[in-house]
């Protein structure tokens, strides 16, 4: 990329292109297929419109000056002006180099300049353990989080704790029968159709019923029911930590919905749109597409001008009975956000909350004045199997697969890589048995196994050729040794790392950090398993140490780039395979 903008550059200076071109969208990267070069460039087309020159004049020009340059072994024009372009080997050769002399550096570069922002995830409901459902979403959030801090991001991880609504008011119900049950009451085979049946919430009821004694049991509810609910939400919130700590997850901070709500905040963002005339009374339509609810009717209601700011439909803020909708308490958490200097906002939701996401953008746009930007990232369902069969719901919940049965049973790095092996917004599939199998079909065996072959490697040269891992290897290897394809081509996969961060950065897009470490993971072993067939092609050559030498930097940056990549996801890298 850096070539490619100084030939630009150069080219104005010389009067062939006009001065202060906007680059922005100039490409460099490798092709879709391999046939046309080693990378590739859509500067013509991309500066053809801002230059006033035909792309493939532009092309010519490029092609011309790029050719000329150190390590370009040949240069085309291809189509309507894309530059295709072969690198020598020697290139590749001082880019492994560069990649070895980073370290823990190589691929980091500080896009953010310490901006500050928030990451939302996980912020279910505090009714209950997570479910595996929740782990991806988790996973997905944290992840992101540790790859804009990578990037140079002040970033804040946040937890929306919905403690004001009907389902916390169920939870407080659920509770209080859990506490008669403790206090040996006999139950109703319906006591839980509205509420939460799982035995997660046996000990809350016994612990209320050792501090409390049967002070509430016959009592009516307006005397228990705050002591109850509270409890309940600190309990839930305490349970949904330990499964967070369980997956290696922790929250820079959990914001409160109630306290919101006892702080005035969403009164007070009311007030504010208010004056500013973006609320108004008037009557919305039925629900169109369904049936209304049987208890729906025309009424006038508070209305967000949600259209002014892009969604389809104004929205209502006020219920029937005076209190907030969940929309109001929502543009007022999203304020405090932009309150607390948050101008980048990430939202991690479940995919069933797709519909909410326009009228969440408007009341951001709304209430920061359109300086703020939200972006929500959607993630589907988890479809959890073993063997290929569904996995039985957890007798623990009541309801669910808990997030905790399975990071017990497989571990936290596993369900932390595979949750990352597919887009966020498309479905996955998480086998159980195959999260176990030492296999190539286990993503995170493959990448795990890699590192781990390299370490075998390198243990077994520092014990049979101590002296060529003793010397400086990086300084004095001679890497022109390496001229093997699969060689070369493992090196050009080594110099993917920075073009993965950066586009895993900008599209908010974790899981491309999971392929390509698979990518480099598969070009690995590949070379190894040429290794095992032609001895040449071997790691440690006991008889040639200047080939040796060479191929042990080599591998050892693959294991360099793979444990900066497990280092994103939170996964430890390991040593060996047992």
């Amino acid at each position: 990329m850096e070539l490619v903008n100084s030939e630009i550059e150069q080219l104005s200076e010389a009067g062939d292109l006009p001065s202060g071109l906007d680059v922005t969208g100039v490409l460099v990267e490798p092709p879709r297929d391999p046939a046309h070069g080693d990378m590739a460039t859509n500067a013509a087309m991309v500066l053809a419109k801002r230059a006033g020159k035909p792309p493939r004049d532009i092309a010519a020009l490029l092609a011309e000056r790029i050719a000329a340059q150190d390590g370009v072994a040949s240069v085309d024009v291809a189509g309507p002006g894309f530059i295709n372009m072969r690198l020598e080997a020697a290139y590749w050769h001082s880019a492994l180099a560069r990649i070895t002399a980073s370290g823990a550096r190589y691929g980091a570069f500080d896009m953010g300049r310490g901006k500050k922002v928030n990451v939302e995830f996980v912020s279910a409901n505090p009714t209950g353990p997570l479910h595996i459902g929740h782990g991806r979403g988790t996973v997905f959030g944290d992840v992101l989080a540790a790859l804009l801090e990578r990037a140079g991001y002040a970033v804040t991880r946040e937890y929306y704790v919905n403690d004001a609504g009907a389902q916390v008011d169920a939870l407080a119900r659920s509770v209080y029968l859990r506490y008669l049950e403790a206090l040996g009451r006999e139950l109703g085979a319906d006591a839980f159709e509205d509420g939460y049946p799982g035995d997660y919430l046996v000990p809350v009821g016994v612990a209320l019923a050792q501090e409390h004694g049967d002070k509430f049991a016959d009592a009516p509810e307006s005397e228990w029911f705050e002591t109850f609910r509270s409890f309940a939400v600190e309990s839930m919130l305490s349970l949904i930590r330990d499964d967070l700590d369980a997956l290696g997850v922790r929250h820079d901070l959990f914001s409160s919905e109630k306290k919101l709500v006892d702080d005035g905040q969403v009164q007070a963002t009311f007030a504010d749109l208010k004056a500013r005339d973006l609320i108004y009374e008037g009557v919305l339509d039925a629900p169109k597409g369904k049936p209304p609810p049987e208890d729906w009717e025309p009424r006038p209601q508070h209305l967000f001008r949600a259209t002014q700011f892009g969604d389809e439909v104004d929205r209502p803020l006020k219920k029937s009975d005076g209190s907030w909708t969940y929309f109001a308490t929502d543009i007022a958490y999203h304020r405090d956000k932009v309150r607390r200097g948050f101008d980048d906002m990430i939202d991690v939701w479940g995919a069933d909350h797709a519909g909410y996401v326009k009228r969440m953008k408007a009341a951001v746009s709304a209430v920061s004045g359109d300086t703020a930007a939200l972006d929500v990232k959607l993630c589907q369902m988890v479809k959890l199997t073993e063997g290929g069969k569904p996995v039985t719901m957890s007798k623990r919940s009541g309801q669910f697969v808990t997030l905790r049965d399975v990071v017990d049973k497989v571990g936290k790095d596993v369900v932390r890589f595979i949750m990352l092996t597919r887009k966020n917004d498309a479905p996955l599939e998480f086998d159980m048995a195959r999260a176990l199998e030492q296999s190539k079909d286990n993503p995170v065996f493959y990448v795990q196994y890699a590192h781990a072959r390299i370490r075998s490697v390198l243990r077994r040269a520092e014990a049979e050729m101590p002296e060529v891992l003793g010397s400086d290897l990086a300084g004095n290897a001679d890497l022109s040794v390496l001229t093997d394809a699969a060689e070369i081509d493992l090196i050009k996969c080594l110099c993917g790392w920075p073009r993965a961060v950066d586009s895993a950065v900008l599209s908010h897009e974790p899981h491309r950090l999971a392929f390509y470490l698979q990518e480099l993971a598969a070009a690995f072993h590949l070379l190894w398993n040429k290794g095992n067939e032609d001895h040449g092609l071997r790691f440690i050559i006991p008889e040639d140490s200047r080939v040796t030498a060479a191929r042990l930097i080599l591998i050892g940056a693959v294991t360099q780039v793979i444990a900066l990549g497990l280092g994103i996801f939170a996964v430890q890298p390991v040593e060996e395979m047992r």
